[in-house]
């Protein structure tokens, strides 16, 4: 096949797989121009787990959280999670068995979880708020 014959359909009357030449003029003093979907942003996303980049391929979005497919982990166990077999308190990620064990180990979300219990937080506020007022 040579360059000055004509391409038609896929093929050239040799019956040789056509090369498509790229016509296309390039300068060299106008810079390169990128689609708008093309963003920086999202090369510089950080995982909230490992704080590295977070490559769009690897990336994986939880609570409006970025995190590698690997970071995205019960905090319990460390097993991998997936976006339909996880639970979220507090800005913490638990497989579902281990969020019903630490639920149902205290009755409820606060002493399950290593916190103080919420009752114990407004009791301390409303002592607070009578020693302003006295």
């Amino acid at each position: 096949m040579t360059r000055s014959s004509k391409v038609t359909g896929g093929y050239t009357s040799e019956s040789q797989p056509n090369i498509v030449k790229d016509n296309r003029k390039t300068s060299d003093d106008k810079p390169v121009q990128r689609s708008k979907s093309f963003s920086f942003k999202t090369q510089k996303e950080t995982c909230a787990s490992c704080e590295k980049t977070v490559y769009p391929m690897e990336r994986l979005v939880a609570n409006n959280l970025i995190f590698h497919n690997t970071c995205f982990c019960c905090k319990h166990c460390n097993t991998k999670l997936s976006l339909g077999s996880y639970a979220a308190l507090a800005g913490e990620f638990y497989c579902k068995p281990h969020f019903q064990q630490l639920f149902k180990s205290k009755g409820n979300y606060d002493e399950g979880f290593g916190r103080k219990q919420h009752k114990e937080l407004w009791a301390s506020k409303d002592a607070e708020s009578i020693t302003k007022t006295a």
